[in-house]
């Protein structure tokens, strides 16, 4: 049996309710500080230049954050309520490069699914943990886990049966070029057959050089997803925070079968 995605809980409400009116954790913390957007995104691309993977802990660490807006991205509500988006009961979602965790939580909220967390720094996890802690998520009975683990991981031991949905949202623009490839794989490996990657693209910017976050287009995407993979939902969002208007797009793509993606 299913249940279309744009079937909203009432918990949901509720949850998105105590977000918006509770302490706004990220946006306090990075207001907190004496750094422009533009200062902090330089700080941070320094932290990354300096200490590899190891400077997203430390962005973490110092709350170099610019990408932490305090809730989840408007235009996921969005993207799960597509009528292209059937979701089924018991589903398991992965949001790779979680963060803080809002998507992760409104995600288990919107579907009542299994949510994994993951992200790559340590601090990352634990101010996850701390969110959901002192959210009310806990009394809607959401099944949402955190864990600090590399998403290209070989063993991938967090993968037990595969997942019917990855969400990714600065994922895909935060890692090396390099590693978009290894990205395809890895989402080929996880997702189920009839599973949905959704992206939010962004940014969109067309050719420009540096990083993170790094340029992205749907043919970056697409080249890397490699075949069996069908894109169901192309389109802007009807609601973008200010900054991103323009630069970001909801793309939706369904796995047809076992996928093989291109290195």
């Amino acid at each position: 049996m299913f249940v279309r995605a744009k079937q909203l809980s009432k918990s949901f409400w509720t949850l998105k309710y105590y977000i918006r009116t509770s302490t706004n954790i990220g946006s306090q913390q990075r207001m907190a500080g004496t750094l422009s957007e533009n200062e902090a995104i330089q700080k941070m691309r320094t932290l990354i230049s300096e200490h590899g993977d190891k400077g997203w802990d430390q962005a973490w660490k110092q709350n170099v954050t610019p990408w932490d807006r305090g809730d989840a991205q408007p235009s996921l509500k969005e993207a799960l309520g597509l009528p292209s988006l059937v979701i089924p009961e018991r589903a398991t979602a992965l949001v790779p490069g979680c963060g803080r965790g809002y998507d992760a939580l409104s995600i288990a909220s919107e579907l009542k699914c299994k949510v994994i967390g993951m992200d790559l720094a340590p601090a990352a996890i634990a101010a996850a943990n701390e969110y959901l802690t002192n959210s009310v998520s806990r009394n809607l009975g959401l099944d949402v886990t955190f864990i600090d683990g590399d998403f290209f991981a070989e063993d991938a031991s967090w993968n037990v049966q595969g997942f019917d949905l990855v969400f990714d949202h600065t994922f895909f623009c935060a890692i090396p070029l390099s590693l978009r490839g290894k990205w395809g794989v890895q989402m080929s490996k996880i997702i189920k057959p009839g599973g949905y990657l959704i992206a939010l693209a962004f940014p969109l910017d067309g050719p420009r050089q540096g990083g993170p976050p790094y340029s992205v287009s749907l043919e970056a995407y697409q080249d890397v997803l490699g075949l069996n993979w069908e894109l169901v939902e192309e389109k802007i969002p009807k609601e973008s925070i200010k900054e991103r208007e323009g630069r970001e797009k909801i793309l939706v793509w369904r796995k047809t079968n076992e996928a093989r993606a291109a290195l």
